[in-house]
């Protein structure tokens, strides 16, 4: 029998241990705690420990499952709240009240509760892995899609009709080529450190449409894509992450609270518990799975916590959904490979991390994708990962490895944050990689001059990163003219297209054609602007004709809807200039 040898925290050895699969799940202590084999060697086996291990006693049993850690998979993870590995908050509380004890054994998903059931095969039919074979409404917004099992081909010798089933219940048989009879039921598991299959992995050509103007026009990220949010404490990582969530054109949100404070966790589940999506005036939570990893729960867990998630993600994504994963914040999850790494005194790389932190990084981002899925259809799973390098330093190692495998960064600056700029994105240190590969759906879809006018956009935020420089030194009386206008475009651009505020019905949410719209407004004033100084008009008469402020209003002045009073604020512009003249 196998029998605890050493208790370090979380980690724990076995000795003389034989009947141990590396990746295995396994249950240690009377308590029966979750654990996973992540170590064999001739001497000892090696197990980390997803919960508390506060009590465990050397001598204590350890039982192997002959399984990996896996995801149950099935209706009724919309709407739901897990821990990190995969225990629903939920039922813990009503079970056991606010704490989660060690050991707690509780089912992933309501086996009990019954779905109404449409058969999409019928007896006589071939089917084989990732295809559909039957769909339920799981939410109000979400028709949820159940697919064949892996290692499950062969021909239909019973499909029950259409009616009330449980999560247990046997809908389909299956008998394979060697006369094997598999039985269907709603629900699957999947091992979550293992992406599940695709057809093909398609071009990322289509964006993630956001509403938030300094994501969508400056530094897009596309459906399929990956973007990486580093900032220091306070520059609104989540904050801007809740509202990715909330307004992004994706199917299902996925919200991973990896390591975050409770009480953030509390403001996410109510916040999406109230807030109505915009799409179909239903409650966000309807398409929403949040998983709870709070930073006072074992630290173990914050890795699973990620794999959980991703896990979902492509479930979800193989129904030909489209799927935001929110990561909040991979940083804590380094944080808890470190600590792992120091109990296994293994030899630490930079910082302290272990020498695999950039591996691991690159196989969490790499699940992104826009795919054809094994169900004949197309799907893709976008992942947003937030980053908190210590001292908003991004030279360390978690920011600078996750720089080289996702292709948006969206650097959050603490002036901006303090100065109330929200989305406190630097516009100098963050970069998107997906333009090129947006560039004909834009054309197509929106307009030819919207990257035009993103590029104009670009050139005068960069010039006036030049000559604020000069200014710092001798003051911004001592420029030219056309250099003043550059400066105060640029300020426009700052203040009337960049910030947005979250709580303006019009402004927290803005369409692409809007987006256009404003930009060409405004590169319409600075045109014309220009040929005012080009006649010999003082910079000064411009200021005071106050057209600039009124242009930096125009975002809350113009409702999404009724977009035509643009034209409006053209003779706005000729007017207040020929006044000049």
């Amino acid at each position: 029998m196998n029998e605890v040898y050493s208790i370090n925290g979380p980690v724990i050895k076995v000795k003389n241990a034989k009947n141990f699969k590396i990746m295995e799940k396994v249950f240690v202590g009377k308590q029966k705690l979750l654990g996973e084999v992540i170590s064999i060697n001739d001497d000892h086996t090696v197990i980390q420990v997803y919960e508390s291990t506060t009590g465990l006693m050397r001598g204590e049993k350890v039982y192997n499952s002959g399984e990996a850690i896996s995801a149950v998979l099935g209706p009724g993870l919309l709407g739901n709240i897990f821990d990190g590995i995969q225990r629903p908050l939920h039922s813990i509380f009503e079970a056991n009240g606010a704490y989660i004890k060690p050991g707690t054994n509780v089912d992933c998903l309501d086996m009990k509760k019954t779905w109404n059931v449409k058969m999409k095969v019928k007896t006589g039919d071939y089917i084989r892995f990732g295809q559909i074979f039957a769909v339920l409404q799981e939410t109000s917004l979400i028709e949820h899609r159940l697919l064949v099992p892996k290692d499950v081909i062969g021909e239909v010798i019973m499909a029950k009709p259409d009616g009330h089933y449980s999560l247990e219940d046997v809908v389909v048989q299956v008998k394979d080529k060697n006369d094997t009879i598999h039985n269907l039921n709603m629900y699957q598991k999947w091992p979550i450190k293992e992406p599940r299959p695709i057809a093909k992995r398609l071009p990322l050509t289509i964006p993630l449409v956001s509403g938030q103007r300094v994501i969508d026009t400056l530094f897009p990220i596309a459906k399929g894509g990956s973007a990486a949010v580093p900032g220091g404490f306070g520059t609104g990582k989540t904050m801007m992450q809740h509202q990715f969530a909330k307004w992004c054109d994706a199917d299902i949100i996925v919200y991973i609270g990896c390591g975050e404070r409770g009480n953030e966790m509390t403001q996410t589940l109510d916040e999406f518990t109230e807030l109505i999506d915009p799409k179909s005036n239903k409650p966000l939570i309807e398409r929403t799975v949040l998983i709870a990893n709070t930073s006072n729960m074992p630290v173990a867990a914050r890795e699973a916590s990620i794999y959980t998630g991703i896990t979902i993600a492509e479930y979800y994504r193989d129904m030909g959904y489209h799927v935001a994963l929110m990561a909040d914040s991979t940083s804590r999850w380094a944080e808890a490979l470190r600590e792992i790494s120091g109990r296994l005194e293994e030899m630490p790389a930079e910082e302290g991390f272990p020498a695999y932190l950039p591996s691991r990084i690159s196989q969490f981002y790499e699940r992104a994708g826009y795919v054809n899925t094994l169900s004949d259809s197309s799907g893709s799973v976008s992942i947003v990962g937030a980053i908190s390098p210590q001292g908003a330093d991004f030279s360390e190692p978690v920011t600078q490895n996750t720089k080289r495998f996702v292709r948006a960064f969206w650097a959050l600056d603490k002036e901006l944050a303090y100065a109330r700029h929200y989305a406190a994105i630097n516009w100098n240190l963050s970069y998107s990689e997906y333009i090129g590969d947006l560039s004909k759906w834009y054309n197509k879809n929106i307009s030819t001059d919207f990257l035009e006018s993103r590029q104009r956009f670009i050139t005068i935020l960069a010039e006036e990163n030049k000559l604020m420089e000069i200014v710092k030194l001798i003051g911004k009386d001592v420029l030219p003219d056309d250099q003043k206008l550059v400066l105060e475009i640029a300020r426009v651009i700052r203040v009337g297209y960049l910030q947005q505020n979250a709580f303006h019905k019009d402004d927290t949410f803005v369409p692409l054609e809007k987006q256009l719209r404003m930009m060409k407004l405004i590169l319409y004033l600075e045109k014309s602007a220009s040929n005012i100084l080009k006649e010999g008009k003082a910079f000064s008469l411009l200021q005071r004709s106050n057209i600039f402020e009124k242009i930096i209003k125009v975002k809350y002045d113009i409702p999404n809807d009724n977009l035509d009073m643009f034209e409006e604020y053209y003779k706005i512009i000729d007017e207040s200039l020929s006044q000049i003249r």
